[in-house]
């Protein structure tokens, strides 16, 4: 039986290559609850969300990262979210009904951007990569070749009940013998004969001995991973606030309130006019005292 909501990693004892298991269950249908996504969707979306994990993981930040999807066809947008606790979030934006089933067709192109954003001194890093492949798994691969530089390959797989995916990356060594080559491309070859079903429904350790038996490995404890909304009152206020007075007004309904709902948990902010109007206050300088105003 799969591991569930986790994240596991691990490292060939021999040679420099490390890898990553996640398994999200609780936390995909989390992502789910809000939206009736298709199964196109659905699954990319999952995907994403299992990669996002991944690639979190691999980082020593204190922050988040967020990888988009700016399609140009049937799907226009999707994001998923995982911050370095390895809470996850994730949306995504489509247009009809009929949907191609393959990651070419459903984004038409576009591009795919990995934002990492840290929580320490607000810095924000961005790569960018078309988003072209056969599948998102390779997309993200060419990413890491051409803007980590660093040889990674990536195993992922979603349908409505779950989400999982599998990460080896080559690890920087100065002195890579072709040996040590060798078993980088063997570690890829025994990668590509785990079949989805086996990534969504074996248990880790199972997995590991499934394709590499004969390697000394070194597994280590799981890291529990969950599903988490950041939005709060004080994000919508400071988002509202950015829109400025007169456009808060056209959108105010007609006793002067507005609902903001969060996309990503389904959340309701309500703010009343009393609310709307405090966004603003301190805007305007105050006038004068009376005896020391000029006519």
């Amino acid at each position: 039986m799969a591991d569930t909501d986790s994240l596991s990693r691990f490292v060939f004892e021999k040679f420099p290559v490390r890898g990553e298991l996640v398994h999200l269950n609780a936390s995909w249908r989390a992502v789910l609850e809000c939206h009736d996504y298709p199964a196109p969707v659905r699954r990319l979306l999952g995907e994403a969300l299992a990669a996002a994990v991944l690639l979190a993981s691999t980082l020593k930040f204190d922050g988040q990262l967020t990888l988009q999807i700016h399609g140009n066809g049937p799907l226009s947008l999707l994001v998923a979210q995982c911050g370095a606790d390895l809470h996850v979030r994730g949306i995504a934006k489509w247009d009809g009904n009929d949907l191609p089933d393959d990651f070419a067709g459903i984004t038409g192109g576009g591009r795919l951007a990995i934002t990492i954003e840290t929580g320490t001194d607000g810095e924000r890093y961005q790569g960018i990569v078309p988003a072209e492949g056969q599948s998102l798994a390779a997309c993200l691969e060419g990413y890491f070749e051409n803007s980590e530089q660093l040889p990674t390959r990536l195993w992922l797989a979603a349908d409505q009940e779950g989400a999982a995916g599998m990460l080896l990356q080559q690890l920087p060594d100065r002195a890579l013998s072709e040996e040590r080559e060798d078993d980088w491309q063997r570690a890829q070859l025994l990668g590509d004969t785990l079949s989805e079903e086996e990534l969504m429904e074996l248990a880790d350790r199972e997995v590991l001995r499934r394709l590499f038996h004969e390697d000394h490995l070194r597994l280590f404890d799981p890291s529990p991973v969950a599903f988490r909304c950041s939005c709060s009152k004080e994000r919508v206020q400071s988002a509202l606030r950015l829109l400025g007075r007169d456009e808060l007004d056209s959108l105010a309904e007609a006793d002067g309130s507005i609902e903001v709902r969060c996309e990503f948990c389904g959340r309701s902010y309500p703010l009343d006019p009393v609310d709307l109007e405090q966004l603003f206050l301190g805007d305007e300088a105050p006038l004068p005292p009376a005896s020391r105003r000029v006519h």
